[in-house]
């Protein structure tokens, strides 16, 4: 090893997934990691960055982004990758919702020309299927490197309403109906089974939902409780059941439940993975971390919902455990007249709100700094396991020779006050405005390159960002 690198910070407290936290410096060149060294007195470098003893945690990942449905993907890419490198991500995966001119050997060539150029971080995309004839895309997709599938369980009865991604360079809304048949459910299962993709479940009965909704409507009720209460964890529970059973049908599903926030929910997926010949995964959102139905705004609605205190505490004893295996936000790039709707209500309000740039935060200052769960377990949660699950391992998700220099530099001991402004968002609103949260990036590295420094994006950056095609070798 030449004693020269692109990139060397030094006075680190390094967290490396399954092997713990570890007092060296990083060797960057090429946008890779070269190595990690103890010897940094006689190396040069291009730059050098003293981290001051910080955490140095390997680039954070969020599997569960939807932007460009309410701005065009050319729009959305810019300000939401900026939203997420303030936050210390260093990939977002999109759900990608297309619905028109049926499958997607039409549509998603533009979405990716479109999202080239437009993102300062790297990123990815999940492929929602919502309509029989897009079941043959399935290994169209994987070829094009998009090896995850979402299924919308909750679409179906009355409740079949959905916005769909925007044409690039096109406004406004964009709305469908999906009905999410058993038949096709089954299909998508048994095809993404034999393709060896990762299958999102949004698991919720859209008929239990319906009737539950049908009443609290008659009731008068409002309030976030009222949502709760009308989207029951039971919903959640019967369609976890519904779905299991198709993944043992099939053989060996990846099954990856998306957004669990619920007890119900969680036992309902723990008991099916006991029965065995499925692989099962957990992701949980930071909202059900910090939230609950005595939340005293609408803005704070989502599905499925924010649940009872009891839940919350559910939501961390299982993180803390090692049963959730992922944090995904979420998040929504939608904007506050959007979010409340003509009523503002519950009822006509839109579900789903901004979240990207507080994941990190949130684990940091609710869970490390409040002994809830360790560092080592953020790089766990936020990037480890959620590489190894959607086919980025080892090119992501650790600090090792050969991987991408993606890494993301924390102060524990910063304290700062959440608005809008700060997360950079489209969104001009956030569930943690006026909340004093310590502990924040203050640095995001993208293959080597410094796109966030001290809260400041650097504008040059944007473009910088590829996408990850998955399953991706570390010598992609």
């Amino acid at each position: 090893m030449n004693n020269s690198c692109d990139l060397l910070i030094t006075d680190a407290s390094v967290v490396v997934p399954k092997v713990g936290v570890i007092e060296t410096s990083i060797m960057v060149e090429d946008g890779r990691v070269k190595a990690l060294t103890n010897s940094a007195g006689n190396i040069s470098a291009s730059r050098k960055i003293n981290a001051n003893g910080k955490y140095v945690l390997p680039g954070a990942i969020d599997p569960h982004v939807h932007y460009g449905v309410y701005t065009p993907i050319d729009e959305a890419a810019r300000t939401e990758s900026r939203s997420a490198a303030v936050g210390g991500i260093t990939t977002m995966i999109r759900m990608l919702r297309l619905y028109d001119d049926n499958s997607y050997h039409n549509n998603i060539a533009k979405q990716l020309q479109a999202s080239m150029g437009s993102h300062y971080i790297d990123y990815s995309i999940h492929a929602s299927i919502l309509r029989p004839d897009q079941v043959k895309d399935i290994p169209y997709l994987k070829d094009l490197g998009v090896n995850s599938l979402k299924i919308y369980m909750n679409l179906g009865a009355d409740l079949n309403h959905i916005y769909m991604d925007l044409e690039p360079g096109t406004h406004g809304i964009r709305d469908r109906e999906v009905d999410m048949t058993d038949e096709l459910l089954s299909s998508i299962v048994r095809e993404g089974s034999k393709a060896h993709s990762t299958i999102l479940i949004h698991a919720e009965s859209p008929a239990m939902c319906s009737e539950h909704m049908r009443a609290g409507k008659e009731k008068g009720l409002s309030g976030l409780k009222a949502w709760s209460d009308c989207r029951p964890p039971a919903s959640e529970a019967q369609s976890i059941a519904k779905v299991s059973d198709l993944g043992r049908k099939f053989g060996g599903a990846n099954l990856y439940f998306v957004h669990i926030g619920s007890t119900a929910a969680l036992d309902a997926i723990l008991k099916e993975k006991e029965k065995g010949r499925s692989n099962y995964y957990i992701e949980t959102c930071p909202h059900y971390l910090t939230h609950t139905t005595e939340f005293g705004s609408i803005t704070g609605k989502v599905v499925p919902p924010i649940r009872s205190k009891s839940d919350l505490q559910s939501m961390w004893s299982a993180l803390r455990n090692g049963i959730v295996d992922t944090i995904g936000t979420d998040h929504v790039a939608n904007r506050l007249d959007i979010k409340k709707g003509k009523g503002d209500d519950i009822w006509s309000a839109l579900a789903g709100f901004p979240g990207i740039a507080t994941m990190l935060p949130v684990l940091l200052s609710y869970g490390v700094n409040q002994n809830r769960i360790s560092i080592e377990r953020v790089a766990e949660v936020t990037s480890y396991n959620t590489a190894r699950i959607f086919g980025m391992y080892p090119k992501k998700g650790t600090i090792q020779e050969g991987s991408d220099a993606d890494l993301t530099i924390v102060d524990l001991g910063l304290e700062q006050k959440v608005t809008p402004e700060l997360l950079q968002s489209y969104s001009d609103y956030t569930i943690y405005d006026g909340w004093k949260m310590q502990g924040w990036p203050v640095m995001t590295i993208v293959r080597g390159r410094v796109v966030m420094e001290n809260g400041k994006v650097d504008g040059s950056m944007l473009g910088h960002g590829e996408f990850i095609r998955r399953p991706a070798s570390s010598s992609q």
